[in-house]
């Protein structure tokens, strides 16, 4: 029975630290190349009796930067939430996530300074594991060498990891993710991620507009800037059961019906309703079916979900659940 994550909002207090072999990122979809990371951080962690660790941060570090200089079309697309990003940690092994602020503090916090007060002292870091292109502290000035000259002064090693790679030979990379969602391309970022792209979280109270037109929605909210592109998908939901459900599901922010921005994920269960509020389900996506669309009145918009609850029910019959 592996033992259970333990999250940390800032540095562990001292009664709970414990030496423990880490690595560092964002880690946003935890991909197959993060995945290769993390299996070496939780090995050498067994063999050395060390705990296995993530340090990651929110808001992403080019996020924070992107509000700093007013240019939020510079802030990266998020391919998870936060839940979906710890669920990943946790069955990949990690035993303990700190999620560190990344605030004004740490962005101008020396790179002497992040060695020793988060790897040092707040961790207890003994083995560590970054790319080869890490950089820390202010205006991102610490290495590898300054880490390594760190590593030999406080007892912990410094080893890094090249790129991951696809079968093409394409470097692995969130970045790649987010394109292969912002085209609707469910395949290759499948083959990227390892995973089916999914979405979780508690089901939310609604308009009942669904209802009204004779399709009833399960609503969750969206993490701001979702990686994936708007529209019509053929999704199965976890959580409602034992067996996965068939949904046809819209991800998007409802034109036809609202102004206000907001993105939600509404998916309509194909093999009738369920008494899902408040529940924690996984909505994983098949197949784009179509971009979102804004109609000119709810007759247009009931015959739209209706052609497209029959195209969903159609991929079903071909390649099942």
């Amino acid at each position: 029975m592996k033992p259970p994550l333990r999250i940390y909002r800032y540095l562990p207090p001292p009664s709970q630290r414990a030496p423990c072999a880490l690595t560092i990122g964002n880690f946003d979809g935890v991909h197959l190349g993060h995945q290769a990371i993390l299996s070496r951080v939780r090995r050498e962690a067994q063999a050395r009796g060390l705990t296995p660790a993530v340090m990651t941060f929110e808001p992403h570090p080019r996020e924070y930067f992107a509000a700093l200089n007013q240019r939020p079309e510079l802030a990266p697309t998020r391919i998870f939430g936060l839940r979906d990003k710890l669920s990943a940690l946790a069955r990949a092994g990690i035993e303990r996530v700190v999620v560190e602020r990344f605030n004004a503090r740490l962005a101008g916090m020396s790179a002497n300074a992040f060695i020793e007060d988060l790897l040092v002292n707040g961790l207890q870091t003994r083995w560590l594991l970054v790319g080869e292109d890490f950089r820390y502290g202010a205006r991102r000035s610490g290495d590898i060498d300054l880490l390594r000259e760190a590593g030999l002064r406080h007892g912990f090693d410094v080893h890094t990891l090249s790129d991951v790679t696809d079968r093409q030979g394409h470097r692995i990379s969130s970045s790649e993710v987010r394109t292969a969602l912002a085209v609707g391309d469910l395949a290759r970022a499948q083959d990227l991620l390892g995973h089916r792209f999914h979405i979780s979280g508690h089901v939310i109270h609604g308009q009942k507009l669904g209802r009204t037109l004779g399709y009833p929605t399960m609503n969750l909210r969206v993490a701001p800037r979702c990686a994936a592109r708007s529209g019509i998908y053929v999704v199965r939901v976890l959580g409602l059961g034992d067996a996965p459900r068939p949904a046809v599901a819209s991800l998007g922010v409802r034109p036809t019906v609202e102004d206000h921005g907001r993105v939600l994920l509404e998916s309509h269960l194909l093999d009738g309703p369920a008494d899902a509020y408040g529940k924690l389900v996984r909505i994983e996506f098949l197949h784009k079916l179509r971009d979102e669309e804004k109609f000119p009145d709810l007759p247009s918009l009931t015959a739209a979900i209706a052609e497209d609850a029959r195209n969903a029910r159609a991929y079903f019959a071909v390649h099942g659940l």
